[in-house]
């Protein structure tokens, strides 16, 4: 065991061979060469005209001017950070996958988190889509898991994908809006194509604004295959979930967060892991066995649909954990190259439509990015294992390769590389029986386009779902054609009365009974426009508790930012009180105090203060403590936003403790309403303000608080 982790940390080491690291070296140019002078040009004299010749100058230019490559189409603005997994129990029974199997490895991996539809530079809390995209660097190859933070997409067909992404992207007459959704374009296409309704209620949810990277679930999306050493196959669904739990913030706040630090979610995670306070997930697998492939009431191979936890349990089968942030954001997050294809023996494909095409567009896509078919070379894309094939030459080759044979079969070279036997860990694709005419067409089990976006809505708690109806109002009142509204009330009256309703009344419009054109325009010119139509709705499970954030597991309050209003003269006794059992429940708490520096309380010690209130917002932590100081709050009386900062922690609903003269505060606020609220902790022990805190909000305050002004 000690020698297989000891191998493991020396491949860790071998990514990083191309590092550089330029303390105590002599400035050189790409070639070698060592450069006395990078701050002048060459001149024809100190006033005269720069000279042609000057190669130092022209390198550093051209590597300028060459800086940035084509940014992702989707996807484009990441965070990543490396890591391991390790194995719990051996799945021989459904995989040959090493990763799979062998408990004592520790298996290398690199994340990348991302937003969907903005550009590099959007912000980090728009309602989106999250990618949850992993890469593991196995004994086998690389393995990559290719995913979002919600288990379905939007479309059933990658044929479809261009046109989602131009709907969503934005439009292209005036380029705006930049990382939203809330716009013509969007849902013009999703009331014409009711497949996106599942994915799209998903993305009207708290699940679409989260708290952390840290406090997300992942999902393989794709019904994959698991083949054993015997051959046989099962079906499985890939599933990450977050130890800390499953958290967002409010869309408020994401506005607010906009404004007060839109790489939140970028610094989160950055900061996180300089703390020592490692994000961790554990990998489930939703495992059915070939001959129930017919059994539900919906389509294993259609991407729209989830399995029901209640019907097919998640099994929980190994940890991953990440503890390195990267060394260069651009060579390694920036150049890393994912590929649902990129898969391992005991690992195979579906004929799930999507993941077909994403098959082929994911390497046209490196292409176009990374320039070459040789970014598996760069060093974050390079296997830990090694590589021997007869491919040669290309852009930006880095591997020297010695020989004259460059083809096989071939006896120069000894008949190398030799093939792999199955046996000795060769990869062969499943031997899945195909007997069928070519057609352009979809099958009739994927027209179910109502059950599971109504079985989503139906389990959510009651501020879940108040919060759908606030996105879907927002969203639609954005859009300026009444047409395009009155078929998406149309639609989400489908889904569930109830919804449409309340989101036709926040619009001011009704209903209507029925659409004139055919409600699926998402289909061939010649097909059968009954046998394409969406089918009738189904209950086939009341609710699923795992589609409700409320009832997912987290563990404490580990990471959670709590916000200390303080100023000079503040009482250390409270606070010491306060802060240390926080921070042994492992919350990072910060002084925001009435000035920047340092602030002094009230036994004359300095207190260094992590953000004045003039540099941060309410919004970007996760509970507030008020310690008592007649100073200190006298201070904090005399400061507007220190008013703003407590009524903003009550409006969005999260937990508030206060000692002593913080009461006087308190009163001034809002807060004078709010005292005999379960989160709102007065003079109490620190256990209640962390119990407070582990429930993340208390949404039973939330119609009464929203009446405070923004």
């Amino acid at each position: 065991m000690k020698d297989n982790k000891k191998e493991t940390s020396k491949k860790i080491e071998d990514l990083k061979k191309n590092t550089s690291n330029p303390k105590g070296k002599t400035m050189t140019t790409n070639q070698g060469l060592k450069v006395n002078d990078t701050n002048n040009s060459l001149k024809a004299g100190a006033r005269g005209a720069s000279l042609l010749e000057d190669f130092i100058l022209r390198e550093k230019i051209t590597h300028f001017d060459h800086e940035r490559i084509p940014e992702r189409i989707v996807h484009a603005r990441g965070s990543g950070a490396h890591g391991y997994f390790e194995l719990y129990e051996s799945q021989e029974k459904y995989t040959k996958a090493g990763i799979f199997t062998d408990t004592s490895r520790k298996t290398p991996v690199f994340v990348r988190f991302s937003t969907v539809a903005g550009s590099k530079g959007s912000a980090d809390l728009a309602r989106d889509v999250r990618g949850f995209a992993t890469k593991f660097y196995t004994d086998e190859g690389v393995f990559d898991l290719v995913g979002n933070n919600m288990p379905i997409f939007f479309i059933q067909d990658a044929m479809k994908f261009p046109d989602l992404i131009h709907s969503v992207k934005p439009e292209p007459d005036r380029e705006i809006p930049q990382a939203a959704s809330a716009h013509d374009t969007f849902y013009d296409f999703v009331s014409h194509t009711p497949e996106t309704l599942h994915n799209q209620i998903w993305l009207m949810s708290d699940r679409a604004i989260p708290r952390s990277f840290r406090m997300m679930e992942g999902f393989g999306i794709h019904t994959f295959r698991l083949i054993n050493a015997e051959g046989k196959s099962h079906f499985v669904k890939f599933h990450w979930k977050p130890l800390l739990g499953v958290k967002s913030v409010t869309w408020d706040e994401a506005v607010k967060i906009h404004g007060a630090d839109s790489d939140f979610h970028r610094r989160d995670l950055w900061d996180a892991i300089e703390a020592g306070q490692y994000p961790e997930w554990e990998l489930g697998f939703q495992i059915v066995p070939e001959e129930d492939e017919h059994k539900f009431d919906f389509d294993l191979l259609d991407p729209t649909k989830l399995i029901p936890e209640e019907m097919v349990p998640v099994q929980r089968i190994g940890k991953m954990t990440l503890n390195r942030n990267p060394d260069n954001f651009f060579a390694e997050t920036e150049q890393v190259a994912f590929h649902p294809g990129h898969v391992v023996p005991g690992i195979d494909f579906t004929n799930d439509p999507l993941l077909q095409g994403r098959l082929f567009s994911y390497t046209d896509t490196q292409l176009s990015r990374l320039g070459s078919p040789n970014f598996n070379e760069i060093p974050i894309n390079r296997p830990v294992n090694e590589i021997h094939n007869n491919q040669r030459d290309a852009h930006m080759r880095m591997t020297v390769n010695k020989g004259k044979t460059a083809y096989f079969p071939n006896s120069i070279g000894g008949g190398c590389p030799h093939l792999a036997k199955i046996a000795e860990g060769g990869f062969s694709h499943y031997e899945d029986r195909i007997d069928a005419k070519k057609v352009r067409e979809r099958s009739e089990s994927f027209n179910d386009h109502f059950s599971q976006p109504a079985l989503f809505y139906r389990s959510l708690t009651q501020h879940e779902q108040e919060h759908v109806v606030q996105a879907y109002s927002f969203e639609l009142g954005k859009c300026t054609y009444d047409h395009i509204k009155e078929r998406m009330l149309y639609i989400l009256a489908q889904i569930d009365e109830t919804l449409a309703s309340k989101v036709a009344s926040n619009l001011g419009m009704e209903i209507p009974s029925e659409i004139e054109r055919p409600l699926n325009q998402a289909i061939g010119a010649d097909a059968d426009v009954e046998k394409q139509q969406p089918g009738p709705k189904k209950n086939y499970l009341d609710k699923s508790e795992a589609l409700s954030q409320e009832f997912l597991p987290s563990e404490g309050i580990a990471t959670r930012k709590i916000a200390v209003l303080a100023g000079d003269g503040f009482s250390e006794s409270d606070y010491n009180k306060m802060k240390k059992p926080l921070e042994e429940a492992g919350a990072m708490v910060q002084i925001v105090g009435t000035h920047g520096g340092s602030i002094t309380c009230d036994k004359g010690d300095s207190h260094k203060v992590a953000h004045s209130l003039m540099t941060t917002e309410s919004v970007v932590f996760d509970a507030l403590y008020i310690p008592g100081g007649k100073k200190s709050i006298d201070a904090l009386m005399k400061q507007a936003k220190a008013k703003k900062f407590i009524n903003e922690t009550l409006k969005h609903c999260k937990a508030i403790a206060l000692d002593s003269e913080a009461e006087k505060l308190f009163d001034a606020t809002y807060g004078k309403d709010f005292k005999d609220d379960e989160a709102v902790i007065i003079n109490g022990k620190p256990q209640k303000f962390i119990d407070a805190i582990s429930k993340h909000r208390n949404w039973k305050r939330e119609k009464a608080a929203m009446e405070i002004p923004a």
